[in-house]
């Protein structure tokens, strides 16, 4: 990330993010890394490692940010996010 007041190297962000959606997207079945994520962590709780409260917060975090884009992104095909990523790629 910039820091404040420091040139970017895009003029705009939405390409960027629309680029890390669809590489995110098309690289497996991400509508199911939320379960996924859960998953592992509860087998992770219950290990002696487990047991830090600063790990289970960064855990629950990145579970909720990913069921959050998930569902952000389930009401659209892949066809959809295909053909969005390319109409901002052609805007380049």
């Amino acid at each position: 990330m910039q820091k404040e007041n420091q040139k970017a190297s895009h003029q705009d962000v939405v390409p960027s993010v629309v680029h890390f959606l669809s590489d995110l997207w098309f690289e497996g079945d991400f509508k199911q890394q939320p379960l996924y994520l859960q998953e592992i962590f509860e087998l992770m709780l219950e290990t002696e490692f487990g047991n830090d409260q600063e790990l289970r917060q960064k855990m629950l975090s990145c579970i909720r940010t990913s069921r959050n884009l998930a569902e952000t992104l389930s009401p659209f095909t892949d066809q959809q996010i295909q053909q969005a990523f390319l109409a901002v790629a052609v805007k380049e």
